[in-house]
């Protein structure tokens, strides 16, 4: 069995480093009344850990990937509500000749896009006219247009593309990731979600320290307000704080002596100790007003832009995985309208986003990635008219990557010349997530966890990796 990389010749290291936290709990719980003189040492020492220290105690400190690794953070917009390809990143202008024409194989008629497409940058990348911010950031993009899931249904296929699985409770790509690769950074979350279902960010059967951390961020917001926890509501000092702490880890003890080991208390001490963590040292990652207003104007001034730019600002502090929810991409009726709406919402921040990654010297290491969990049908049910909409399309659909190690202004893979189906290189979500564990430096068939009586992997026994998406 491979657990985390580092354990390939000690299957047990993983679960090692998971089981020694309770170690210390268990000497604190035994030392009496003692516990907070110590537990007030403990958590000091924490505070400022050495590399080998944090190494050998926390699972979450930061260590290499087994293979050469291009990425080290992801930034994940997910679309939720599937985006049309045809609309967006697959220019077909075949659909123009078949308009209102039965199209075999599919219900409806045929429904050219209401919008034109454009070559950019000097790869001449063809991109709709709805994303002119991101046409100019063309070149550090690579579009996928030939990916494929298994079924054309928002809540099974989101569950697909987050964790690898339709119907299963299976861990979370960012929680695969944070296992494999731990955080950079002890004072925030490894993997913090802005916004957001909660299948998208759980850990399932891996130790509850690596599911993702929901903030509740929004424009305006208190940076206090936005991680639960965060909050000193009883205006405590420092020390009272830390007491409090080490009284939660001996009543903790207590309980599993008593009753048994409980993994929602360990979890909720757990987001008690990065609270207190995050109050010594890491609030201000939530707090863009400490970016230029220059900066800030570059992404907008809208709640997505400031989620982006909290997305760029968590990822220049180490966190490893930073997920943004850019839903609203369901239009089954007047598409020509709604789309527009919901492009011009991602479109300014995701090509400033892209662009201050790169002038920061972060693009190189940074995976971004935009895309929903699947596509629409090239048709629409009765005439075209401006009330025509499309409905939900699993057999092909279009996403986009940048930077971290991708093919910027190239275009992968392909569909038939109405958009129905893929004709060249397909790309099935297992592969795409066997592609993301590669850049970021793992053999996707060894990042495993036993579970159960066995190993478990995101790309389930699937996945091939896409070796004509990574430069």
């Amino acid at each position: 069995m491979t657990n985390r990389p580092d354990a390939i010749h000690n299957p047990d290291a993983a679960c090692g480093r998971v089981q020694a936290a309770a170690s210390r709990r268990e000497f604190l719980a035994r030392t009496g009344m003692g516990i907070g003189a110590i537990a007030l040492e403990a958590l000091m020492q924490e505070l400022m850990p050495t590399a080998a220290r944090a190494a050998s105690i926390n699972p979450l400190a930061a260590h290499a990937a087994p293979l050469p690794a291009k990425a080290k953070a992801v930034i994940h917009i997910f679309a939720g509500g599937a985006p049309s390809h045809v609309d967006t990143f697959d220019p077909k202008p075949a659909l123009q000749r078949y308009r209102d024409q039965a199209v075999p194989g599919a219900n409806g008629v045929a429904f050219p896009s209401p919008f034109k497409f454009e070559r950019h940058g000097k790869s001449g990348l063809e991109v709709s006219e709805l994303f002119p911010r991101l046409g100019e950031v063309a070149d550090e993009m690579c579009v996928i247009r030939s990916l494929f899931t298994d079924v054309p249904a928002h809540g099974p296929a989101s569950k697909m593309m987050n964790t690898g699985s339709l119907v299963l409770s299976k861990p979370s790509l960012g929680s695969w990731v944070l296992y494999g690769l731990g955080t950079e950074n002890l004072n925030l979350p490894g993997f913090v979600t802005l916004g957001g279902a909660p299948d998208h960010r759980q850990a399932a059967f891996l130790p509850s320290l690596f599911q993702g951390s929901r903030a509740d961020f929004a424009r305006g917001k208190p940076v206090n307000k936005v991680l639960l926890n965060l909050t000193n509501d009883f205006k405590n000092t420092t020390e009272q704080q830390e007491l409090q702490l080490a009284l939660v880890h001996k009543m903790d003890e207590m309980h599993m002596q008593s009753v048994q080991r409980d993994e929602q208390l360990e979890a909720r001490i757990q987001s008690f100790e990065l609270a207190f963590h995050m109050q010594a040292a890491a609030t201000d990652a939530f707090d863009i007003s400490k970016e230029t207003q220059a900066v800030r104007d570059r992404y907008g001034k809208s709640d997505l832009a400031a989620k982006l730019l909290c997305a760029r600002r968590l990822v220049e502090r180490g966190v490893r995985f930073v997920q943004v929810d850019a839903g609203g991409w369901d239009h089954h009726t007047n598409l020509a309208q709604s789309i527009q709406k919901t492009s011009d919402a991602i479109d300014t921040p995701a090509g400033a986003l892209i662009a201050d990654l790169k002038e920061r010297g972060l693009l190189d290491s940074t995976l971004v990635i935009w895309g929903g969990e699947f596509g629409r049908t090239p048709t629409t049910q009765g005439r075209v008219d401006d009330n025509s909409g499309r409905d939900h399309h699993a057999n092909c659909f279009s996403i986009w990557m940048a930077g971290g190690g991708t093919k910027g202004g190239t275009a992968y893979g392909a569909t038939d010349e109405l958009g129905m189906a893929v004709a060249e290189n397909g790309v099935h979500v297992h592969d795409l997530h066997a592609t993301v564990l590669r850049l970021l430096g793992f053999d996707h068939t060894k990042l495993t966890y036993r579970y159960n009586g066995r190993d478990f992997r995101l790309t389930d026994n699937y996945g091939k990796i896409v070796d004509g998406v990574i430069a």
